[in-house]
């Protein structure tokens, strides 16, 4: 009876990967894939892109970026984040992000809501990645958490047509009925 050994992927893999619009991730070595994101998923990263941008950028306090791009916090853990916030500019590199951002945003889908919200939020919080944030489309709900003794926990949260002001950074403000129109 021949064993077969599982090996786990690293970040050369993901080199090889098809150009085929899908995301392709790594959590502890495993892949993660994919499809690629809804028309609403868009305009709603689109539109939160642009508060954080305004609050971050316009503070120089941070750099805001969107997918695709790498975020790459281990050889074997290597994540494309629908939004995150950089304020390390050491941690930009050629590849993508080598570090934990700041913030980390994830639009759920129903291909993804179970991920988001279970193995990449655990994996994120172990990796030290500060806050993490959710945004439901389906719901209208956004729920913000900060990393706390290595988990991530509530720390606000808005939905329907609500403001959410986040405690942590005075000033920002999202405006959740713009997020959904």
């Amino acid at each position: 009876m021949a064993s077969e050994l599982k090996r786990k992927l690293d970040y050369s893999d993901l080199q090889t990967t098809p150009d085929d619009g899908k995301r392709y991730e790594l959590v502890r070595g495993d892949l993660l894939v994919t499809p690629s994101p809804t028309p609403v998923h868009q305009r709603v990263s689109k539109r939160l892109q642009a508060v954080l941008m305004e609050y971050f950028e316009g503070r120089a306090i941070g750099e805001v970026f969107d997918a695709p791009i790498d975020l790459i916090l281990t050889n074997q853990d290597v994540f494309v984040p629908d939004l995150l916030v950089v304020t390390n500019p050491d941690h930009v590199s050629g590849r993508g992000i080598e570090g934990p951002p700041l913030l980390i945003v994830e639009i759920l889908s129903p291909s993804t809501r179970k991920q988001d919200r279970g193995l990449k939020a655990q994996r994120y919080a172990e990796l030290g990645v500060a806050h993490y944030w959710i945004v439901d489309p389906d719901r209208k709900r956004v729920e913000c958490s900060r990393l706390e003794e290595g988990v991530f926990r509530p720390r606000t949260d808005a939905e329907g047509d609500a403001r959410l002001e986040h405690p942590d950074w005075p000033g920002l403000v999202v405006d959740l009925a713009a997020l959904w129109r």
